[in-house]
């Protein structure tokens, strides 16, 4: 069993790498049908494709031959499929990060969906509905939307901003707004009650503006408005807000990359309730970890981001009605996404003693996954020319505990890898927010008595038992699940079925997600 084994753990990797390649050539697909839409090319080019048969059937291997054209014409006949689908998308100035497209194909796959990256002087082509149908849109072109359509919804219309435009078969440019939508779906799913409450909205852009229309349509008591340059300002705001009993963010501040940012000191707000904030990535703030680090109800912006997409979903595909007609109860095609989409986007990351396995169980979770693991102990390395060991002798345990923040704080905030975290990563509190800002935290626990001291230095000198005294407080607040492995003392009892139990622990998180 031992060769099949290694033969379809091959026969794995090799697939991966054909998905990865058939997602490319789609989306090249795709690229390819706007470019003829925008030159107005028919699409299905017969010269071509022939060139693609003759070409394949001399460069394809002896032993795929037989198959090869067989192959090459499915795959020929999805990307005139995939072609031919109307082009939507999200239109931005930068957008590096977003996971609009996923989010749209997981809704419908009628459509096709990508990034619209333009500046402000490429609007007016854009604008001509030439390529694409419609399109999201996103910072900074939310107010400039809104001015370019000829037909604007009730919420468009009193927020003077607009997140969904649609070309209609009439050639008027439709533009609706459908974030106000997605806020209110947020906050109502998190059990976040806005009636008679004051409510301080950070930010005064056109997202500002769809949560100021939600909030008034769920009758809330007060909204406070605060900018750099706003009456109310980030100077003054504990004094003219004081009473804020629910904060909401719709600034970029603490959006990843920059994700170690905050615009307030929430301990400031003695009547605080709660805080919602827009940005789902990462999926814990530095604003959401300081509300719940004061016990606040919390709500992050994956769901609102998800909601709105299912909403202009529904303006792409020409369902009016069905768009204007959805309920703010919780919806299973939202929900669903929702649940895949945090599980794509954080990362799995173990904490716990020096030598309990948590870097050999990150293995095997990334075999298993496909997802990429890092050591943090190797990232270290890489960096810093030196091994975590060789650190601490050399440098001393204050120096490798600085270094090793570094390389927390580039790494943890990323999304969908496995992550293994060195025993003494809950030593420095700084790293709390990193290690809980995108990732699912898994407390891996083991018997002392099974734990290795080999080649570690701070658990020579300390001991394993003082050592555990002094984190296990961390690690059980600091972790989401933990994972007791406690009938494996054996080494190779632990490779063996560690990972099985792990599996499990992963179908509880992605049935919680």
């Amino acid at each position: 069993m031992g060769d099949l084994d290694k033969l379809r753990a091959e026969i794995d990797s090799i697939d991966r790498d054909i998905l990865d390649a058939f997602e490319r050539r789609t989306a090249v697909s795709r690229r390819i049908g706007n470019v003829k839409r925008a030159g107005g090319m028919e699409t299905f080019d017969a010269s071509r494709e022939e060139a693609i048969f003759e070409k394949i059937r001399k460069i394809s291997g002896f032993e795929s031959r037989p198959y090869t054209e067989d192959l090459y014409r499915e795959i020929i006949r999805l990307s005139k499929i995939h072609q031919n689908k109307p082009a939507f998308g999200v239109l931005g100035r930068s957008l590096p990060h977003t996971y609009s497209p996923e989010i749209h194909n997981l809704l419908d796959t009628s459509y096709t969906y990508s990034v619209i990256e333009r500046e402000p002087d490429e609007l007016d082509e854009l604008f001509s509905g030439k390529v694409f149908k419609g399109f999201n849109v996103t910072i900074p072109y939310k107010k400039e939307a809104a001015a370019r359509c000829d037909v604007l919804d009730e919420a468009a219309k009193e927020c003077g901003s607009v997140n969904t435009v649609v070309f209609g078969n009439d050639g008027k440019t439709y533009g609706y707004n459908t974030d106000y939508f997605g806020f209110i779906y947020m906050v109502r799913r998190k059990g976040i009650e806005v009636e008679g409450k004051n409510v301080l909205v950070l930010g005064t852009g056109g997202a500002a503006a769809a949560v100021r229309y939600a909030l008034k349509t769920l009758k809330a008591g007060s909204v406070m408005s605060c900018g750099r340059s706003s009456e109310i300002n980030y100077e003054n705001v504990y004094d003219l807000a004081a009473n804020a009993q629910i904060i909401v963010n719709t600034t970029p501040v603490g959006m990843y990359p920059d994700v170690n940012k905050r615009l307030l000191d929430l301990s400031r707000f003695p009547m605080l309730e709660a805080c919602c904030d827009l940005i789902y990535n990462p999926s814990r703030t530095r604003f959401l970890q300081d509300a719940e680090d004061l016990g606040l109800k919390i709500c992050g912006g994956l769901s609102m981001l998800v909601a709105q997409a299912y909403k202009a979903s529904r303006f792409f595909t020409g369902d009016i009605e069905g768009a204007e007609n959805i309920g703010f109860e919780k919806n299973e095609t939202i929900e669903q996404v929702i649940r895949t989409m945090k599980l794509k986007m954080r990362n799995i990351t173990f904490i716990g003693m020096p030598g309990c396995g948590k870097t050999t169980m990150a293995k095997r979770i990334s075999a298993i996954t496909g997802r990429k693991l890092v050591d943090l102990d190797y990232a270290y390395r890489d960096k810093f020319g030196m091994t975590s060991a060789e650190a601490i002798s050399g440098l001393g345990e204050d120096a490798f505990r600085d270094n090793e923040c570094e390389v927390a704080a580039e790494v943890l905030p990323r999304s969908g890898l496995v992550i293994s975290c060195g025993g003494g990563i809950v030593t420095r509190p700084e790293n709390k927010f990193y290690v809980r800002c995108n990732s699912y935290v898994i407390y891996l626990e083991r018997p002392l008595e099974t734990l290795s001291d080999h080649n570690r230095p701070v658990s020579i000198q300390h001991g394993v038992e003082k050592l555990f005294s002094q984190r296990k407080d961390k690690y059980e607040t600091w972790c989401d699940y933990r994972l007791t492995l406690d009938t494996y003392p054996d080494k190779q009892s632990y490779i063996d079925n560690g990972p099985l139990e792990a599996m499990k622990l992963l179908e509880k998180i992605e049935n919680d997600a």
